[in-house]
């Protein structure tokens, strides 16, 4: 954090439809992971900021409650052709800010925008029923928005989370405070302009600052009724403390992942190997809660694929995050690279065998920035730790089994639930597999692909609640049951 008046390029968030710096004057800096150098600074926004943020928000409600879903409507799909129209801007700096590639990242602004026509397409279906409770009265229920809304949302995927995760919300009626994650929030400060350019003031509010300063405030602002979060474990779990501190709030959490491919034996293997490698997410360093970071090969193939494996992920071109051509970027942040190195050692010194990656790539140009070759480890045990924690990096443990029941007893046996894959050409097999695994999100001969309309949430300590359907939007509204005596 700086005080300092001189810098490269400055950014506000977004108050009550004005574009402001931090009420302290303090800001966060921000790095290019790939070569280390500053490239702009974002408020450091608390407590002060957060309160009127959700004053802004908590006036602009009833106003924006009362319009029409249609016209809520048209007010998402107006900025999902804004954040179209700004495309250019949005990917050059979230590629500078994240470390993410730049044909990833193109996708997520897409990926975005999409999702606020999905939900400006929902807008109606916020809906109650009627119930026959007598034949001589009226008894019918409503759907309400809850008011103001607090969404967290990580580094990974910044400007992509910031559109898709405030359209359900406000499609629902509820007024928005944004608090974007302090490692990777330059994009997000531009989505903070689109939105000021878009919305009424106060429908959107976007507060940029630390988990513990402006993160904490949301958390326990008793006029924030319905909060959600995408991030890790611990700090799920603390938020779920905080948040009843002050007030009942109704939470959602889509947390970490420690997630299993199964592939059997009749599998068709070179299919599922391209799968393994697109599952770890390395385009983004594995930095994604539903990489399948556990592969679990049958030892009828396992010898085969592993040195399969290791070519094709030691073939990845690590390179420039703005080029086209490269298939991985540097890890997000210096924290996040010391981690990654840390697990190294740990799988070495716990035995398993390192057959691709495990250090910076060779050649001048990786000297600087927080640079670490795709990694997979052979031979990983349950006894491990890359086994059972989420590392959230390029590191991808593979595991050898030979019964069925032993390997869906492994593949159960972490805290997380959020994502499997299975793959086999057997349909009862892939049927009575995915009933078994203890995962919310479940792909059948595929994997790593999000489908529009279809609900993603995790069980055990992946979470709770699901994102991306129609579940997600009726999340955001309360039902009132009404009846009439006639």
């Amino acid at each position: 954090m700086t005080t300092a008046a001189t810098r490269a390029a400055e950014y506000k968030m977004l108050i009550g439809g004005e574009l402001v710096a931090s009420s302290t004057g303090e800001w966060i800096e921000s790095v290019n992971p790939a070569n280390e150098e500053v490239i702009g600074y974002v408020p450091a926004g608390g407590k002060t900021d957060i309160d009127h943020a959700v004053s802004a928000a908590a006036e602009a409600f009833p106003a924006w409650a009362a319009l029409d879903p249609a016209r809520r409507a048209a007010y998402l799909r107006e900025l999902a052709v804004k954040l179209r129209g700004h495309q250019d801007a949005l990917v050059q700096l979230e590629v500078a800010d994240t470390g993410n590639t730049i044909r990833e990242m193109e996708r997520d602004v897409e990926s975005g925008a999409s999702a606020l026509e999905y939900f400006a397409g929902l807008a109606m279906e916020a809906k109650g029923e009627t119930i026959p409770a007598t034949t001589a009265n009226l008894h019918f229920s409503l759907r309400e928005p809850f008011g103001v809304v607090g969404r967290i949302v990580p580094f990974n995927h910044p400007v992509m989370f910031a559109a898709s995760k405030i359209a359900a919300p406000l499609a629902a009626g509820n007024t928005v405070v944004l608090k974007p994650s302090e490692q990777s929030p330059l994009s997000s400060a531009l989505f903070a302009r689109a939105c000021q350019e878009v919305f009424p003031a106060g429908v959107v509010n976007v507060v940029t600052g630390f988990g513990r300063t402006a993160g904490d405030a949301l958390v326990r602002h008793p006029d924030v009724k319905r909060l959600a979060f995408i991030g890790s474990v611990p700090t799920g779990m603390a938020i779920q403390r905080a948040a009843g501190e002050t007030s009942v709030k109704a939470l959602s959490l889509e947390l970490g992942g420690k997630n299993p491919m199964i592939v059997f034996p009749d599998a068709d293997l070179l299919r599922a190997l391209q799968a393994a490698v697109r599952g770890m997410n390395f385009t983004w360093q594995g930095q994604s809660c539903g990489s399948t970071s556990r592969l679990f090969l049958h030892t009828s193939v396992y010898d085969e694929a592993v040195e399969r494996l290791a070519a094709a992920v030691s073939a990845l071109r690590v390179g420039d995050p703005m080029d086209y051509g490269s298939d991985a970027g540097p890890v997000n942040s210096k924290r996040q690279w010391e981690k990654d190195l840390g697990y190294v050692e740990i799988a070495k010194s716990e035995g398993a065998r390192l057959v691709a990656g495990g250090g910076r790539p060779d050649g001048e140009r990786f000297e600087r920035g927080y640079w670490l070759s795709p990694t997979v480890f052979a031979d990983v045990t349950p006894g491990m730790r890359i086994f059972r924690e989420e590392v959230f990096g390029p590191l991808l443990s593979v595991i050898r089994w030979e019964d069925t029941d032993e390997v869906i007893e492994m593949a159960n046996a972490v805290e997380y639930g959020l994502t499997a894959a299975i793959w086999t050409n057997d349909l009862r097999t892939a049927l009575t597999t995915a009933r078994r695994v203890q995962s919310g999100y479940v792909w059948i001969n595929g994997s790593s692909a999000h489908f529009r309309g279809t609900s993603f949430g995790g069980k055990k300590n992946s979470g709770t609640g699901t994102e991306e359907g129609l579940d997600e939007l009726l999340s955001y509204t309360e039902s009132k049951t009404i009846h009439v005596m006639l």
